[in-house]
């Protein structure tokens, strides 16, 4: 269950994630704050790469694997510029549930490009996650 332990822990800073923004996001435009996040994050994970030596590996990187990441930090950075716009324009504990939506985004892309089932308690535990974030976000 070590994916467990760490699954948890990400949806732990997650959530401190959002309040850290809000507070951050004060008389400051989201795009700025997005960018000091951004750069926070880009140091914090090259040292932790650089300490762990996994920084040797990088000429084993496949163009495949170049390709899918650069793709994903695109996708992550887009994320977060809307994710923080919506926190300056929104009460975080509306935003994050919504943001949360993401699972079920997962669950229909990892069945159809990773082939990944989507069985009945998927698809019921999708659903209670739209209609419990609906649920939080329109109070």
């Amino acid at each position: 269950m070590n994916w467990l332990f760490w699954s948890l822990l990400a949806a732990l800073f997650a959530g401190l994630t959002a309040i850290f923004a809000k507070l951050g996001l004060a008389n400051i435009g989201s795009n700025l704050a997005t960018a000091i996040r951004t750069s926070v994050v880009l140091i914090l994970v090259w040292a932790i790469a650089a300490a762990t030596r996994e920084v040797v590996a990088i000429g084993t990187i496949t163009k495949r694997n170049w390709v899918f990441l650069i793709l994903s930090g695109l996708a992550t950075g887009l994320s977060w510029l809307c994710y923080f716009r919506a926190l300056q324009l929104g009460e975080a504990s509306r935003v994050a549930p919504i943001d949360k939506l993401s699972v079920v985004f997962v669950l229909v892309f990892a069945g159809l490009f990773l082939h990944e089932p989507i069985t009945w308690r998927s698809a019921c535990g999708a659903g209670l996650i739209v209609g419990g974030g609906l649920l939080l976000a329109l109070k």
